[in-house]
């Protein structure tokens, strides 16, 4: 210590010169207020308590002494919603889909039709070579025409498979079923023999819903707006443009019809049922957001718990781990199940469902003459026609491919319902290929008018990245894509300057750190996402199953593949799926044995397996863990929904 200093004294604090005192500890004694002195007082702990008084009441007077009868599933889809009690064995399905008259009736929208599968240049039967010295199992090129080349390359892809199995093909066939379709004429049946009937709708009241909707004789003359408030895993914003508040009034519109008319359900009585949400694999979180503010807030439900698609299935199917393959209307989801989580980065999301067989099949018997000539899938009882079609003549097993003599009926409104006869040879196992080859498909024309929700002026204090919709079963899926090198790790990323450091590999296979600009989600230089969407659905599995590991999970997931859906009850699905899968694992996957698709359980229908899981969820002792009431979400929001759902 320098000289002059004196020494300070142990009783001095390095404030003496200074007015400031500490002030004392307050005597607990004598203060008035007992705020949060206790954890009893903390916001958990009062819910907890509410929910305690809440289940005591429950005791004292049930409405209904079954477990899981205060419980409401919900799971929503692009075609269907399915709602349901826990304690019900099978849910409610309705057709999601909202009539509201508009007001003038000119302004009504008229409904469209997306085509997603490539058309041909004009409806002529392609022309075939009928020369003998050819292989039977050769197939050409009919045309220059962009639909012709297409359809030979999946023709090529099912006569290879027919080879294999040792299966013979019908020579001409294609002219054989164009001169019958041709010259066919329907049969009319009477009023009285047709007991299946509908009893159309020309003009009622100024909202239908479900079934009431779709039995609108013309929609457009009576001044409707047919609409779908869900499109594949978010909502449908091409038919509603940006106004979120309209599909949310449509959706409740819904599920208050559905509760009240099928459930017997009044919205007086929402306060004292609980609710399970079925929400996507590959969410959008605004997605999240805006339906549990419905349930919550708008419709006042007690409490809410959200579940993911495939970890339900997992719970309805009693599986530990699978690779769940969920085939919608409009989208394919992928992802793999690991002792209930799913594994986020094997998430992946195909643009492809049962909508585009419909429409491919309608295509493919359009090229053959088919005989309902009027036929046009805007309208929803002609899409209906083509749907019973669909159900009843595709398969994926070649030996069924043969010229054979099918039958249906087409019910239009005001008229008598009529007969029909159909020739089709290979049409039925070609339209549900394109599963297995995308390439048919115009993806463009599917995204066309789709945009996100979310505001950037909105947030919920959980920051979310452009990236998050980006998995690495993607970026496997896409890396041949990639400029240069693929990308193994996105390093720094210049928000202003568009540019992003990743790690690529050189010639001499070590990392070296490159600089490039970027322009899409996730920092790369292309759309990874939307690429990824476009595979064949047995690649994106294989490539879900890879991004959970090594060679030992791919073996793992590959082996306990579960397939659910509204689309996945083709025929022969699990032939086609497992055979496709086993060629592509073979010659990759060390001593990869053989490829296994789970069959559900016994008289479940694989549309309702998702939903049967959340119903099991929902009456399990640790859902008690899950909830998050009204008072979590009005005072946390989604901050309260990721303490519950954690993958949030």
């Amino acid at each position: 210590m320098p000289r002059g200093i004196p020494n300070a004294r142990r009783d001095e604090d390095g404030v003496r010169y200074t007015a400031f005192h500490v002030p004392l500890a307050p005597n607990p004694k004598h203060t008035l207020s007992n705020y949060l002195k206790s954890d009893s007082q903390s916001l958990w702990s009062r819910n907890a308590q509410k929910k305690s008084k809440a289940r005591q009441e429950d005791v004292v007077a049930p409405q209904d002494p079954r477990r899981g009868s205060q419980i409401i599933v919900i799971h929503p889809g692009s075609r269907n919603i399915r709602v349901g009690k826990a304690s019900d064995v099978f849910p409610v399905t309705v057709p999601n889909v909202v009539a509201r008259k508009m007001n003038p009736p000119s302004a009504a929208p008229v409904p469209t039709y997306v085509e997603g599968i490539y058309r041909p240049r004009d409806d002529t039967v392609p022309k075939q070579d009928e020369s003998t010295n050819k292989d039977e199992y050769t197939v050409t090129v009919a045309s220059d025409d962009p639909f012709d080349e297409k359809l030979a390359e999946v023709t090529i892809s099912l006569r290879d498979r027919m080879r294999f199995y040792k299966l013979r093909v019908t020579a001409n066939a294609a002219n054989v079923a164009s001169t019958f379709n041709e010259q066919f004429q329907p049969e009319t049946i009477a009023e009285h023999n047709d007991p299946y009937q509908l009893e159309w709708i020309q003009d009622g009241s100024d909202v239908l819903v479900g079934d009431k909707a779709l039995r609108l004789a013309d929609p457009q003359a009576s001044g409707y707006a047919v609409r779908w408030p869900i499109r594949g895993s978010n909502f449908n914003t091409r038919d509603y443009g940006s106004s979120v508040q309209t599909i949310l009034a449509d959706i409740e519109t819904v599920l208050q019809h559905t509760l009240s008319e099928k459930l017997g359900i009044n919205p007086r009585d929402y306060k004292d049922y609980s609710v399970v949400l079925i929400i996507p694999d590959l969410y959008d979180r605004s997605y999240v957001r805006e339906f549990v503010n419905l349930l919550l807030v708008t419709m006042g439900f007690k409490q809410l718990c959200a579940q993911q698609e495939s970890l339900a299935a997992t719970y309805g199917a009693g599986l530990s781990h699978a690779c769940v393959v969920d085939i919608g209307a409009v989208k394919t989801s992928v992802a793999c199940v690991d002792e209930g989580l799913i594994l986020a980065d094997t998430r992946l999301n195909l643009n492809v469902g049962g909508n585009d067989i419909t429409e491919f099949l309608y295509v493919l018997l359009k090229r053959i003459h088919f005989p309902y000539r009027d036929i046009d899938l805007s309208r929803s009882y002609d899409w209906n026609v083509m749907e019973d079609l669909k159900a009843r003549l595709c398969t994926l097993s070649e030996s069924n491919v043969a010229l054979n003599l099918y039958d249906f009926i087409v019910r239009q409104p005001l008229k008598p319902a009529k007969k029909y006869g159909l020739r089709a040879y290979d049409e039925t196992i070609l339209a549900p290929m394109v599963l297995f080859e995308p390439r048919m498909i115009q993806f463009s024309q599917k995204t066309e008018g789709l945009h996100s929700i979310s505001h950037s002026d909105v947030t919920d204090e959980i920051l979310e990245h452009s990236s998050d919709q980006i998995t690495t079963a993607m970026i496997i899926s896409t890396q041949h894509l990639l400029p240069a090198a693929a990308p193994v790790q996105p390093l720094a990323k210049d928000t202003d300057g568009g540019t992003i450091e990743i790690m690529q590999l050189g010639q001499d296979g070590k990392g070296v750190k490159t600089t490039i600009a970027t322009k899409y989600p996730g920092g790369f230089g292309i759309d990874v996402a939307s690429e990824a969407g476009k595979l064949p659905l047995d690649v994106a599995i294989f490539n879900s199953a890879r991004a959970a590991g090594g060679d030992d999970k791919i073996r793992k997931y590959l082996q306990a593949v579960l397939v659910i859906g509204g689309s996945a009850s083709i025929p022969a699905i699990t032939h086609g799926l497992e055979s496709r899968l086993q060629a592509i694992a073979t010659p990759l996957v060390a001593d990869m044995e053989k490829v296994a698709i789970i069959p559900p359980p016994k008289e479940v229908e694989l549309a309702v397996l998702a939903w049967k899981g959340a119903a099991v969820l929902g009456k399990m002792d640790g859902v008690s863990e899950l909830w998050v009431t009204q008072s979590d979400w009005d005072i946390l929001g989604m901050r309260g929904l990721k303490e519950r759902c954690f993958y949030l």
